[in-house]
């Protein structure tokens, strides 16, 4: 017996010793170590060594549900409900918080207009125009209530530009207020569009226009203007020339170009420097500044350059009904000046009639590229100009309302005034806008 068991501790069957470490002895076994020292046996080789059929298991499951979610996902153009619970458990923390807002998508049209309207030079019309388009293509129209405020401090631009830049595109954005520079701020400079007049013919419409309203209701002035006194309302516009009254004279008389000058100081400043920064800015800005007694092609040439903006204008401006809305902004008692009267606001308004001057050169080339004619008269020699000096006045007040200007016909129809008058013949009066 004794002897049997040391050949069981030396040696296998057989006699022979077994040389093998004892750890591959007892793999060969068929035992491995466990609890209490012993042995198990190793399962076969597989893919995930590391994993146990249990935990195999479970990954599989949860790719299953994935699939399954990101499906239903698809079908129902949405997120599972469990998913928008699971987001709201942990947090709404997006891409946004950490990296701004996402690069906007790039649209195959200008897709960022602004529109700094002159006040009196028909943007009542075109902004009434613009509402119903905006339904009709689906593009957003950005208006402000603030019809008063066109000069803005450094920080006002700022917050402006980033409002109107952070707007749903397409947009096109619309306000009283002077040209913006979106590049100074580090914006994307928009596509510029703006619509002015015969210098004399707005100051007359926004004369009246603040005293007496137009045909929506009598007492429609008092709302704009309720702290006027009554001989200042009724102050014949002859004597408010004639006597050089602060509203008659400059600084007030020089209103258009500072719209398309912009921000600086001296573009309230009536001079050269003015008057050449409001040239540059056209040329390199604005894609289209029209002339509103040429209202008709500047809707035509609005509709071709921005379609998605102005398709199909002209016609819903032709329509009947249109224009009868159109009508109700006509200003009420509204008085022709005397001929010494308008020239002398001719003089006055020297810089204002040399850019109006140039717009209108540069709408009429720009008509002639597509093959559109305009009512040209033989120029007559212009007056000698001379400018008053400033005088210190009030901000002055921008009106949103347009008015009808053929009344001023009768002002070229008297006889022996023409060589006074001719200085501010306008093209096309005979279609001009009525609304």
């Amino acid at each position: 017996m004794k002897k049997k068991q040391q050949q069981q501790q030396h040696g296998g069957a057989g006699g022979c010793p077994d040389t093998r470490p004892p750890a591959a002895a007892a793999a060969a076994a068929g035992g491995g170590p466990g609890p209490g020292g012993g042995w198990r046996r190793r399962r076969p080789l597989s893919l995930l060594p590391f994993l146990s059929l249990r935990d195999y298991g479970f990954c599989m499951a949860a790719l299953l549900l994935f699939c399954l979610g990101s499906l239903f996902y698809q079908l129902n153009g949405g997120p599972p409900h469990f998913l928008l619970d699971l987001r709201h458990y942990l947090g709404n923390s997006t891409y946004l918080d950490d990296h701004g807002p996402p690069p906007q998508k790039v649209l195959p049209f200008p897709s960022q207009v602004v529109y700094n309207r002159v006040g009196k030079c028909g943007s009542r019309t075109v902004v009434l125009l613009l509402r119903i388009l905006s339904e009709k293509h689906g593009f957003n129209l950005v208006t402000s209530d603030i019809h008063n405020k066109t000069r803005l401090t450094k920080n006002e631009q700022m917050e402006l530009i980033k409002n109107i830049s952070t707007a749903e595109q397409p947009y096109l954005f619309t306000r009283h207020v002077h040209f913006l520079n979106f590049s100074r701020f580090g914006g994307d400079q928009p596509v510029y569009i703006n619509i002015i007049r015969d210098p004399v013919n707005r100051f007359l419409s926004n004369y009246f226009f603040r005293r007496f309203g137009d045909w929506r209701g009598e007492q429609n002035h008092m709302i704009r203007t309720p702290s006027m006194r009554q001989e200042e309302r009724y102050l014949d516009i002859n004597v408010c020339i004639l006597e050089n009254y602060p509203e008659c004279s400059n600084p007030r008389l020089f209103y258009i170009i500072p719209y398309f000058c912009g921000q600086h100081p001296r573009c309230r400043e009536p001079g050269e420097w003015a008057l050449e920064r409001a040239k540059l800015n056209v040329n390199e800005n604005f894609l289209l500044v029209g002339i509103l007694e040429e209202l008709e092609d500047v809707l035509l040439l609005l509709e071709r350059f921005l379609p998605h903006y102005f398709k199909d204008v002209l016609s819903i401006y032709k329509n009947p009904e249109h224009r009868k809305l159109g009508n109700l902004t006509v200003t009420v008692k509204k008085t022709v000046p005397s001929p010494e009267a308008i020239q002398i606001l001719y003089q006055r308004m020297r810089y204002e009639y040399e850019f109006y001057y140039y717009v209108k050169e540069q709408f009429h080339l720009l008509k002639r590229k597509f093959g559109l004619k305009s009512l040209i008269r033989k120029p007559r020699p212009r007056p000698e100009f001379f400018i008053p000096s400033p005088l210190e006045t009030e901000e002055p007040i921008d009106d949103e309302e347009e008015d009808d200007e053929k009344w001023l016909e009768d002002i070229y129809k008297s006889g022996g005034k023409e060589v006074l008058l001719s200085p501010f013949h306008t093209l096309g009066m005979d279609t001009a806008s009525g609304a």
